[in-house]
């Protein structure tokens, strides 16, 4: 007997009948010759914020990886095993991509853990230890004096896109990539419950509403 959720097989089949059929000539494609993104995103692993809906993706068009809280580790070359970085690896090494965009969100659970110093949910503790990352020894990370908690959460949820922007610069052939100027880092913030995207600018180190800079175009 099938155990598999029957809302998982419902969506199966609505692809199946509606959307593959529109589709089938790129997924043939894309089977004999490869993929070939231009863009890497490296998002939360949080339901809410699928980098392919956001974007409106179709097949082979990004390479997706995600995490709890969207965070790139510092290149550490031991012999543990990094899946953040190994997906790196072989997005600029092996596919070449053009662009790699950090992906943060609102509500992200594992910032609101950090923020509330949230207890081990077991001796393991794999959330606790991955999200330490995040911070510098010796850095302090705290609510400032009148910031809102609201505030304090969405500085929090978008220092974490500028630390693994910082964090990718550490990766050799990441850096060698970004001078010789075939791979560009991008930030970016997505607001679930108005759907509205952030992008960051370098120069001001601010993000911008893209709906705002549409309208000043």
């Amino acid at each position: 007997m099938i155990t598999f959720p029957k809302n998982l097989l419902d969506g199966y089949r609505t692809f199946r009948t509606q959307r593959l059929p529109t589709e089938q000539t790129r997924y043939r494609e894309l089977s004999v010759r490869g993929q070939s993104p231009e863009v890497m995103v490296i998002g939360c692993c949080d339901s809410r914020v699928s980098p392919e809906v956001i974007f409106d993706a179709g097949p082979g068009e990004l390479f997706v990886m995600r995490n709890v809280a969207n965070l790139v580790p510092v290149y550490q070359p031991d012999s543990g095993a990094h899946g953040v970085s190994a997906a790196l690896e072989y997005a600029v090494n092996a596919l070449r991509i053009r662009h790699v965009v950090v992906l943060g969100h609102a509500q992200c659970g594992g910032i609101r853990a950090f923020i509330d110093k949230m207890q081990p949910l077991s001796s393991g503790d794999f959330i606790g230890k991955w999200m330490a990352m995040f911070i510098k020894p010796g850095e302090i990370v705290e609510q400032r004096a009148h910031e809102t908690m609201q505030d304090f959460t969405v500085r929090i949820e978008k220092a974490a896109v500028f630390r693994s922007l910082e964090n990718l610069m550490t990766f050799p052939f990441v850096r060698s990539n970004v001078e010789s100027g075939t791979l560009q880092l991008h930030g970016a913030y997505f607001g679930v419950a108005e759907g509205s995207l952030f992008v960051l600018d370098k120069v001001a180190k601010e993000f911008r509403s893209v709906s705002e800079s549409e309208a000043s175009s």
